[in-house]
């Protein structure tokens, strides 16, 4: 019989083929067993689950805006992947903006590694960037470690990260289809958005009608093209138009290396539900109709859209405009990311989905997306991230209680289901102020070293 450091036994387990009775075994912080509940492990500790309580590989969130350093008060690695740990996430990728200077260059992404080592609750990778004029330092950024490249094709909000034009979206991708990397998109379209009614003032529905549903759909299908021709990888970022679901069903279809990402705040919430100058809900591309959501539920049932991350984008209250509530002039992004899980859990569920599809969809996906090679799955030889969730316990969100630097977000006094009762990183329990999260990298990734299953 061997011996392990520690043992999870679990009466619900999300495995990935599927839930069920099981025991997990940990050594050297990663699992080195599966096996049935009562197998007979020795081990120097166990942690045995409660009858109310299911044991979920850590979630991985590959879309969250840290914004550190340069709008630190906006977030930072601290205060970001302290709420990550709280809400059962045990790695996040870090987007390129809106941290001064972007990830846009190798000497950017050392700045953004040597602020975020010392602060990690929970493990970070980051995404470079792909502005006007960088073409040539995306090799470099690629070889230095970085999962992807994002680029926006409109105004990203933040003069230093400028938008790709079409052409350059074209070019970019044949550059990195030299070296398979991923482009991840901000799609949407320019033109459309140029010409749609400005937004202004305190009523949703003024917002709504100036990011329509055509800027979505037109840069995605521009995206699609762009990716057939170059044979490039890409990845549609917070899918919020379900329009757009047709084609890229269709683009699967063909062979088009391509996948889409959805957020909580697009399966929660919907238009009608949002009062006037509630501006905590402002986001871009924006939360649309309840038709809208339904269909976008559709589209995961059915692997339309492969993913759900919290794109967790906050900013200080000053900059959400709440005194005048004005959707025009407030800054827009949402922050989620302690609540995501639970967010993405309460509709499922109400939706008939069960925590296996939640486990895909917001760990086993994400972290494939990524090359994650030893996360999203409670599988021998990955490392042994785990969440404790209470899937049938309440509770309701108390935005101040939150771990986020800012006390703004649209989920505050919603009652959710589902309490994360702990999150462990490679076998070791995240609680205190142990800073437990390493610095992630494309480059030195080791594969898993699969042992055995418990006898």
């Amino acid at each position: 019989m061997t011996d392990y450091d520690l043992v999870f036994r679990a009466r619900r387990a999300v495995l990935p083929s599927g839930e069920q009775p099981a025991s997990v075994a940990v050594t050297d912080g990663r699992i080195a067993a599966v096996g049935p509940f009562d197998a007979p492990v020795r081990a120097a500790r166990t942690v045995e689950l409660g009858s109310d309580e299911v044991l979920l590989p850590g979630m991985v969130d590959t879309h969250v805006h840290v914004n550190e350093p340069g709008r630190t008060e906006w977030e930072g690695f601290a205060s970001a992947t302290r709420a990550a740990a709280a809400g059962g996430v045990t790695t996040i990728v870090d987007m390129p903006l809106n941290s001064v200077p972007p990830t846009v260059d190798v000497p950017a992404l050392h700045t953004k590694r040597a602020v975020a080592a010392e602060k990690a609750y929970v493990d970070v990778g980051f995404w470079g960037g792909a502005v006007p004029g960088n073409v040539d330092e995306l090799v470099a950024l690629h070889e230095e470690g970085v999962f992807g490249f994002k680029c926006f094709l409109l105004d990203s909000g933040v003069p230093e990260f400028p938008p790709l034009t079409p052409a350059d979206l074209v070019a970019y991708l044949t550059a990195i289809r030299e070296f398979d990397g991923l482009m991840i998109v901000h799609a949407e379209d320019a033109g459309a958005i140029e010409h749609s009614p400005a937004a202004h003032g305190s009523g949703y529905g003024d917002f709504l009608r100036s990011r329509p549903r055509g800027a979505e759909n037109t840069a995605i299908a521009h995206v699609i093209e762009a990716a057939r021709w170059t044979g490039a990888r890409v990845h549609i970022l917070h899918l919020s138009s379900s329009d757009a679901l047709p084609m890229i069903a269709s683009a699967k279809r063909d062979g088009v290396r391509l996948t889409v990402e959805t957020c909580p705040h697009y399966l929660v919430f919907d238009a009608e539900q949002i009062a006037a100058g509630a501006t905590q809900f402002k986001c871009c591309p924006p939360i649309r109709e309840p038709e809208n959501r339904d269909l976008l539920w559709q589209g995961l049932a059915d692997g339309t859209i492969d993913c759900v991350v919290s794109d967790h984008s906050p900013c200080t209250p000053e900059l959400k405009q709440l005194d005048s509530g004005d959707f025009g002039v407030a800054w827009g992004g949402i922050a989620g990311l302690q609540v995501a899980l639970p967010a993405v859990w309460t509709e499922a569920s109400r939706r008939g989905f069960g925590l296996a599809d939640v486990a895909r969809w917001m760990s086993a996906t994400p972290a494939a997306l990524a090359g994650l090679d030893r996360k999203g799955g409670l599988v021998v030889g990955r490392d042994a991230d785990l969440a404790v969730l209470a899937p049938d316990a309440t509770f309701t969100v108390d935005a101040a209680q939150l771990r986020h630097r800012n006390p703004i977000t649209p989920y505050a006094g919603r009652t959710l289901s589902g309490v994360v009762r702990s999150t462990w990183l490679r076998g070791e329990e995240l609680v205190g102020d142990a800073r437990r999260g390493r610095l992630l990298s494309r480059t030195d990734l080791p594969q898993p070293a699969v042992t055995g299953p418990v006898a």
